[in-house]
């Protein structure tokens, strides 16, 4: 860490157009409601098929993951704490417009994937236990209208929305480990599934290949570095809520793991859509359905929400960096909110909620993510020599290694499907950056744009 007078000082705050209203406890819950979001509620009977009632393996493989990642995430954010996330990272480490251009790009469609996979997971199952035959396209649009709405208000807004929501998620959690541990304790349950695999299935094989679904949980610190710019002491404040919510999260996921795993059949616990529910029915003890639903669909409007929060800031930060038309890089006077990304994510978020299921979209977010994870770290070991005038966190150089090496490592166990829907955003995004350099050469000659500080697009 650096010893400057100017410790408690970050560059740039006085350029940034973002208004700084998130402290460390908005933050927190942030990541915490963008972890504990729908992936929990769902994801259980996925990791259930490939490694049987041993769900806590591939939670402790992503968790190990996770706290390497974020070691990276907490120096880079807290050295340079604008919006943008990881392409502005890879803009200071590279300086090649095109690799901070799809940098962000992926990010912001990692954001854009999951929001529309959650809106059609919203339309769902869990709303036909409450209003039946309910028509899910109106519903799936009037819910990211909904979003766009709460987050053109402002982050605060859409934080102190979040906060409610978590709490709401978190209960349903804890009413699940609660009912499990009086199971448990009342001598019910088999405690030697959670040690027993799949049949047919190699052991390492399995939990390596679930390790990609339980990874999808820990994806919170990726949205949250998107929101430094509008965090108060982001050096003080952004470490101790990234590690204190990776920490609470995986507490929460392991306890619901080894509970799950004890108390419902694992056979019944992997054919299941609503696994969690099964712990209920599985338990004899009596619980309204239409509750659980409830819960459930705030945890999914909640995740989707953080998710659309991070794509459109996301957006917001290309245009910064003059790599998107300087119109997303507008701001909404008195709210300070970038409505034009805010927007723009939002209709894209609609087109892409009539493509592909939950479970291919989710897979396709890790994916693209785990691109994202990759040039961060390193970025972050490109970066080591770079001293900036303000205190910051700093991870020592083998914690980024071995981020690095996991992060391909688990590049290895993607579907040929999803390769091919992130080699699509590849593509697209290419298209969409050669056809910007194009309209910014263009107005360098006509003299009608300024150079950009940022960059040079050559």
């Amino acid at each position: 860490m650096t010893d400057a007078p100017a410790a408690r000082t970050v560059e740039a705050d006085s350029g940034t157009k973002l208004k700084k209203g998130i402290t460390t406890l908005l933050l927190f819950f942030f990541i915490v409601g963008d972890t504990l979001g729908a992936g929990i509620y769902t994801l259980v009977g996925t990791l259930a098929q490939d490694v049987g009632g041993a769900l806590w393996i591939p939670l402790l493989l992503a968790l190990t993951l996770a706290l390497l990642t974020a070691g990276t995430y907490a120096e880079l954010i807290t050295k340079y704490p604008h919006a943008g996330g990881a392409a502005r990272f890879a803009e200071r480490a590279f300086k090649k417009p095109y690799v901070t251009f799809l940098i962000g790009f992926l990010m912001l469609s990692s954001g854009i994937t999951t929001s529309a996979a959650l809106a059609n997971a919203f339309a769902g199952d869990y709303l036909e236990a409450l209003v039946p035959n309910v028509p899910t396209i109106p519903v799936t649009i009037f819910f990211i209208a909904l979003l766009v709405i709460i987050n053109i208000r402002g982050v605060r807004e859409s934080l102190i929305a979040n906060v409610g929501a978590t709490l709401i998620e978190m209960t349903g959690l804890i009413i699940i480990i609660a009912i499990a541990a009086l199971v448990i304790g009342g001598g019910g349950g088999n405690p030697e599934r959670i040690t027993t695999f799949a049949e047919d299935i190699p052991p390492l094989t399995g939990a390596f290949a679930a390790t990609i679904t339980a990874f999808f949980s820990f994806l919170g610190f990726e949205a949250a570095a998107n929101m430094a710019e509008e965090v108060k002491d982001p050096s003080r404040s952004y470490p101790r809520a990234l590690f204190g919510a990776i920490l609470t999260a995986a507490v929460v996921y392991l306890a619901i793991a080894i509970g799950a795993g004890i108390v419902v059949p694992t056979e019944q616990l992997a054919n299941s859509e609503g696994p969690l529910l099964e712990v209920i029915t599985a338990s004899g003890f009596s619980f309204p359905p239409w509750l659980f639903a409830i819960i459930a669909l705030v945890a999914i409007g909640n995740g989707a929400l953080l998710f659309l929060v991070m794509a459109s800031r996301a957006t917001y930060g290309l245009a910064e960096a003059k790599l998107l038309p300087a119109v997303f890089g507008k701001v909404l006077p008195g709210r300070k909110t970038p409505w034009v990304a805010i927007l723009a994510v939002g209709l894209v978020t609609v087109a892409m909620s009539f493509v592909g299921d939950v479970g291919t979209l989710a897979d396709t977010t890790v994916l693209l993510l785990v691109l994202v994870f990759i040039s961060a770290n390193v970025s972050v070991l490109v970066l080591k020599k770079d001293k900036v005038s303000h205190k910051h966190f700093t991870a020592p150089k083998i914690v980024s290694i071995l981020a690095l090496i996991a992060s391909v490592a688990l590049l290895t166990q993607q579907s040929a499907q999803t390769w091919l829907i992130a080699g699509a955003y590849i593509v697209v995004g290419t298209i969409l950056f050669l056809i910007a350099r194009a309209a910014r050469r263009r107005s360098y000659r006509e003299g009608t744009a300024e150079p950009t500080k940022a960059l040079k697009l050559e």
